[in-house]
C-alpha cells in the first residue's frame, strides 16, 4: 500500500513539473516575439532609417533630406504611407510597415556581414510576395492569364524609365493601383495569385508589353481611355 502511494506521488510530481515547464514556455512566447520585432520610431537613428527615408522619398511621401534621423518629418511621412496603404497609422515603422516598404527585418541588422547572394535571395522572395499581393488585390477572380498580365504590367513599369525602378516602388507609387487605396493589398492571398506572380517573374507577359490596364466598368479617369489598347483579358483593358 505504501509503495502504491509513493508511485502516485511520483507521478503527480512529474506531471506538476511538466505543467510548470510548459507554462513557462507559454509565458516566454510573447517575450520571444517581442525580441523578434523590429521597430523604428521617433528618435531612432541609423542606416535602416535612411532606407525608410529613401523609399518614402522615392514614392512621394517624404520631402526632406536622407539623414538617418527619425524626426518629425519622417514620422509624418510614415504615417501618411501607412494611411494610404491600409496599415495602422501610428507613425511607427514596425515589421508590417517595413514589409510593406520591401525592407527585410531579417537582414536589416546584418547587411554588412551577409553575402550578396543571401541579400538577393531575400529581396527576390519579398518581391514575389509583394507582387502576389498586388495581383491578389487587383485581379483576384480574373482569368489566370489576366492575373499574370497584371503582374507583367508591374514588371514592365520597372523596366520603363517613366516609372520607379523597383517592384515595391512601382506598386507603392502614389495613385498607381486601386488595391493600395482600398486596402485590398492586404487581403488574404489565394494560390492563383502566388502562381501568377511566379509566372510573371519568370518572364510570361500576356499583356503584350502593357504598362497600363483598367476596368472600363469602374474607371473614372478620362485620360486612361486615351491609351492605345493592346488587348482585353477578362474585365481589364491592357494599354501602352
Amino acid at each position: 500500500m505504501i509503495k502504491s502511494i509513493d508511485k502516485k506521488r511520483k507521478i503527480i510530481l512529474v506531471l506538476a513539473l511538466i505543467f510548470c515547464y510548459s507554462g513557462t514556455e507559454l509565458l516566454m512566447i510573447p517575450y520571444q516575439r517581442a525580441l523578434e520585432t523590429v521597430v523604428y520610431k521617433y528618435g531612432s537613428r541609423g542606416d535602416e532609417v535612411k532606407q525608410i527615408q529613401t523609399k518614402l522619398k522615392n514614392w512621394g511621401y517624404y520631402f526632406d533630406g536622407i539623414d538617418g534621423i527619425y524626426g518629425y518629418k519622417t514620422y509624418t511621412a510614415v504615417k501618411y504611407f501607412q494611411s494610404k496603404n491600409g496599415l495602422t497609422s501610428d507613425g511607427i515603422a514596425g515589421n508590417q510597415t517595413l514589409a510593406a516598404m520591401g525592407i527585410s527585418t531579417e537582414t536589416s541588422n546584418s547587411t554588412a556581414s551577409s553575402s550578396g547572394g543571401e541579400n538577393k535571395s531575400s529581396t527576390s522572395n519579398q518581391n514575389a510576395e509583394l507582387l502576389a499581393r498586388l495581383i491578389n488585390g487587383e485581379a483576384r477572380g480574373e482569368p489566370y492569364e489576366g492575373q499574370v498580365a497584371v503582374g507583367a504590367v508591374v514588371l514592365n513599369r520597372v523596366g520603363d524609365s517613366r516609372f520607379p525602378s523597383t517592384i515595391a516602388g512601382v506598386i507603392y507609387q502614389p495613385g498607381a493601383f486601386t488595391a493600395i487605396a482600398d486596402g485590398q493589398i492586404n487581403a488574404k492571398v489565394v494560390q492563383s495569385s502566388i502562381n501568377a506572380a511566379e509566372d510573371a517573374l519568370n518572364g510570361w507577359d500576356p499583356s503584350g508589353g502593357a504598362v497600363y490596364y483598367f476596368n472600363p466598368d469602374t474607371a473614372t479617369s478620362a485620360w486612361i481611355w486615351s491609351r492605345p489598347l493592346i488587348k482585353v483579358i477578362g474585365k481589364h483593358r491592357f494599354c501602352n
